[in-house]
């Protein structure tokens, strides 16, 4: 693993990530909510690309992980911003974006805002539009308030909060009832027993994708963080066909 660096925005936010060089197109992590670049997915994929000679990079968003910040201060557009920039400085050819969970909604609003730079995508349950599907209404009522939500977190003792923030620029960034403007392979993995994020979501990723070529593939006995050893070996596959 390469040494852990920071980019500086230019508001003075510092976003910490880790990258090595190789042939391209470069394969670049985009983790999900409240995860960073430390875990099983994003390491699998930086050695497999290390060993094959390709160009990685790895990422923490402001106020996750190594990167310095307030984690109530994040939003997709602000998340997004800091995955634009550091590929705009550090790449210079194409990239395939992955994206995990919530980072399969900001791939796809990378993909948009980088062009013709991304070559292809592959989302692990990705979340695309939760702020809308993954809340009740009475819950909607608290954000639309002001107020932040806290939720059971599966994997770990703290609640997950949800601040107002972040909902409301979540509400200004649905993709899914329209055309989602790529052309490129992408390619959807997603567990059959995923009870966080419903493997219909992406289904319907699939419908939204102006692409002609992307292939949907369920996980029996997949969970939300498709990290068996057979997950990963299927994301690296996936990964390695385009």
């Amino acid at each position: 693993m390469s040494a852990l660096q920071l980019h500086e925005m230019p508001d003075g936010r510092k976003i910490a990530f880790r990258h090595g060089e190789g042939r391209g197109p470069a394969l670049v992590f985009l983790p999900g909510y409240m995860s960073d670049m430390a875990g099983s997915k994003a390491t699998a994929l930086a050695d497999w690309a290390a060993l094959e000679g390709r160009e990685w990079l790895l990422l923490d968003y402001s106020g996750c992980g190594e990167s310095p910040g307030d984690f109530a201060d994040g939003t997709l557009s602000r998340w997004c911003d800091e995955v634009v920039a550091l590929i705009e400085a550090r790449i210079a050819g194409p990239v395939n974006l992955v994206g995990s969970s919530m980072g399969g909604w900001l791939m796809l609003l990378a993909a948009r805002a980088l062009g013709a730079k991304v070559a292809g995508l592959v989302g692990i349950a990705a979340a695309p539009d939760f702020t809308d599907w993954g809340f009740d209404p009475k819950q909607k009522t608290a954000l639309a308030a002001g107020e932040t939500i806290f939720e059971h977190n599966p994997y770990g003792p703290e609640a997950t909060p949800t601040h107002p923030a972040f909902w409301t620029d979540g509400e200004a960034q649905l993709q899914l009832d329209g055309a989602v403007p790529f052309d490129g392979p992408v390619r959807l993995l997603h567990g059959q027993d995923d009870t966080v994020v419903p493997p219909e979501i992406s289904l319907r990723l699939a419908g939204a994708l102006r692409s002609s070529d992307v292939q949907v593939t369920l996980v029996k006995g997949g969970d939300h963080r498709l990290s068996r050893e057979q997950d990963i070996t299927l994301l690296l596959q996936s990964v390695a066909a385009l």
